[in-house]
């Protein structure tokens, strides 16, 4: 069965891109209408994305490729750009386009009163298009240029409060973590390109050419490797983390857009794009499973100890694609890697502008300054409790279903990995569990009137009493709620049917009730835990900090990571900078400058002789020849000896 509506799949990145224009050629005399415009732009392509999502739901419907661009040419070679949908796109469209509409239009009540919000409007005009570009993107290299646009764009984003030192940083430093990544992936495609029959790039000829064993293996582990070397990088996994934390700077709806459900997961589905190279190589996937594992347990732990709601939330992100990279690497199929990715979008983005709501509430974004604020903000509050239970793994919510499935095969095939990803769910419950009890429940604080005007995440200064957010913030809170209670009945134990639509094959499994059972408990101990620690407080909090305090620094500085990287890597490098500069100036620029300088000297010099005194003159002469018969004899006087 061909789709009727697939053809029409390059409408969906246009639509953001002419409101990018539009907004970047008008500004700020479309203030208010640009808003507007932006967010019609990504409701026409939400739409477009949904036609193409349910005739793909419907039955057998092939993929659809168009390619007919000719971009490039070299001899024989040609590079084409096009577009391509198949399930796993049309997937990823639905998603990116609905959460950039939510994102648009809550945006509209958060941004109000920011001065450049044309600016920002089409800024995220711009990486909904770079993003949407890179998802139906038909081969690697025209993928490769949507997802340096995508970092381009990012870099603007976080760093869109630019006169806040810290998002400056932020900015810098998430663009240049990324770019670590991204050297090793364009590696990867020069090495794909250089090994595939015919010079193909596109994700046909590498489905054909890796699943027959066309290419050296050893050669396939390579490429493999650096194409998730590139994935790290986008979606923060251990060691190329450290810049996700830190682009919490930037206007909370980025960090909902970007660091929840669509940038980060660039990396996700890159690996899950290209399943097809890491499936013909065991040692690739046990790379993936491995640095998944470990990320997903050490953000875990990090997280506990943080204060900063968004940077809580931030490495709850980490952990969570950690989780994603973990089932990926198990190479049974991208099917719960993907699917993880598809519920933690909704509860992920609803945990994010919930946290913006709150933070637009109180203008703290320290949750020991908050408290009580379950009696003024109750739809902020309901749907947060509803995010932080997907989050924690709880029935029925979506993330029980998509976590369990990936617990459940990390049980049946490597143990290890099984125990480090329970553990870390555990940390996951625990840390939601005190981020809500200690910003909704228990008594106000007494800081909540102190305004915030030293620049945390917020747009007004006003002294007010917390209140509920204007109906442009919640109505997406209470999208997303819905969507993370029931996004997780698509993929569950007793009918895998997304599981089978998204790769075609059967995956299904007995329902090992072990595992749904040990899951639940783990969850339910590590939210009763916070339950007594931080609301009922008859388990004292300093329990591990009092007793361990060397212990709860090392959590509370994230191991010291930016540390290391800052004295191994970032002061060499910048002391070796200097001396460069040094070298530049005095040295390459001091000889320059010397030899014009002696040039110029020699010309004063000579317009000075040239007078036209005769006396002057006279003087030359006689000089030159004092001089002359000066180095005569001396000459003879050398010889003689």
């Amino acid at each position: 069965m061909v789709s009727d509506y697939s053809q029409y799949a390059w409408l969906i990145p246009l639509f953001p891109l002419l409101a990018f224009l539009a907004l970047t050629a008008m500004g700020r005399q479309m203030k208010e209408a640009g808003i507007y415009f932006s967010i019609i732009a990504m409701l026409a392509s939400f739409i477009v994305a949904l036609l193409i999502f349910v005739e793909r739901l419907g039955g057998n419907v092939e993929g659809y490729t168009w390619d007919k661009l000719d971009w490039l040419r070299v001899g024989d070679i040609t590079l084409n750009m096009g577009f391509e949908v198949t399930n796993l796109n049309s997937l990823m469209l639905v998603i990116v386009t609905l959460v950039s509409l939510l994102v648009n239009v809550y945006s509209k009540g958060y941004m109000k009163d920011d001065e450049r919000i044309h600016v920002f409007f089409s800024y995220v005009a711009l990486f909904s298009f770079s993003m949407l570009g890179l998802v139906i993107s038909e081969n690697m290299l025209e993928l490769y240029i949507f997802w340096e646009l995508v970092g381009v764009c990012s870099f603007l984003l976080v760093g869109f409060w630019y006169f806040k030192p810290e998002a400056r940083a932020a900015a810098k430093k998430a663009f240049i973590v990324t770019r670590v990544g991204d050297v090793g992936l364009f590696i990867g495609i020069l090495l794909l390109f250089w090994h595939m029959p015919g010079h193909s790039l596109d994700f046909s000829s590498i489905h054909n050419a890796f699943s027959t064993g066309k290419i050296d293996p050893s050669t396939t582990t390579w490429i493999a490797i650096l194409i998730f070397i590139g994935a790290i990088g986008k979606s923060g996994q251990f060691p190329l983390h450290t810049w996700l934390p830190d682009a919490m700077e930037g206007p909370t709806p980025i960090s909902a857009l970007i660091h929840a459900a669509t940038m980060v997961a660039a990396g996700v589905y890159l690996v899950a794009r290209t399943f097809d190279i890491f499936h013909a190589s065991s040692d690739a996937l046990l790379v993936v499973a491995y640095v998944g594992g470990f990320t997903a347990l050490f953000a875990a732990t990090i997280g506990v100890a943080q204060n900063d709601i968004k940077r809580i939330l931030a490495y709850s992100t980490v952990s969570q694609l950690g989780y994603m990279m973990m089932a990926l690497g198990m190479g049974v199929s991208y099917a719960s890697g993907m699917f993880h990715l598809f519920t933690h979008a909704f509860f992920k983005a609803l945990l994010f502008l919930g946290a913006g709501s709150v933070i637009h509430a109180v203008h703290t974004q320290d949750i020991n300054e908050m408290g009580g604020l379950s009696r003024k903000m109750k739809i902020t509050t309901w749907t947060f409790a509803i995010g932080s239970l997907a989050l924690s793994g709880i029935p029925p919510f979506s993330g029980f279903w998509s976590k369990d499935l990936i617990l459940s095969e990390a049980y049946e095939h490597n143990k290890l990995l099984f125990w480090a990803g329970l553990i870390a769910a555990f940390f996951t419950a625990f840390y939601m569990a005190r981020l809500f009890f200690l910003v909704f429940m228990g008594s106000p604080s007494k800081k909540h009137h102190a305004a915030a005007a030293d620049g945390s995440d917020h747009t007004h200064s006003a002294h007010h009493e917390p209140h509920e957010s204007p109906a442009t913030m919640t109505t997406p809170l209470v999208i997303l709620a819905v969507l993370a209670v029931v996004a997780g009945f698509v993929n569950t134990p007793m009918n895998e049917w997304f599981s089978h639509w998204l790769t075609g094959e059967d995956h299904a499994e007995p329902v090992n009730w072990f595992i749904l059972i040990l899951s639940t408990l783990t969850g339910l101990l590590g939210i009763g835990l916070g339950y007594l620690m931080y609301l009922k407080r008859s388990v004292p909090r300093d329990v591990v900090s009092g007793k361990l305090p060397g212990l709860h620094t090392l959590v509370y500085r994230k191991y010291f990571i930016d540390e290391a990287y800052d004295g191994i890597l970032v002061k060499p490098l910048r002391g070796m900078g200097y001396i460069l500069e040094l070298i530049d100036i005095y040295i390459i620029d001091g000889i320059v400058r010397l030899s014009a300088y002696a040039v110029v000297s020699l010309g004063r010099l000579g317009a000075r002789l040239q007078n036209g005194q005769l006396q002057t003159y006279g003087v030359i002469t006689i000089l030159g020849m004092l001089i002359l018969a000066l180095a005569i004899a001396g000459r003879r006087f050398i010889h003689a000896e």
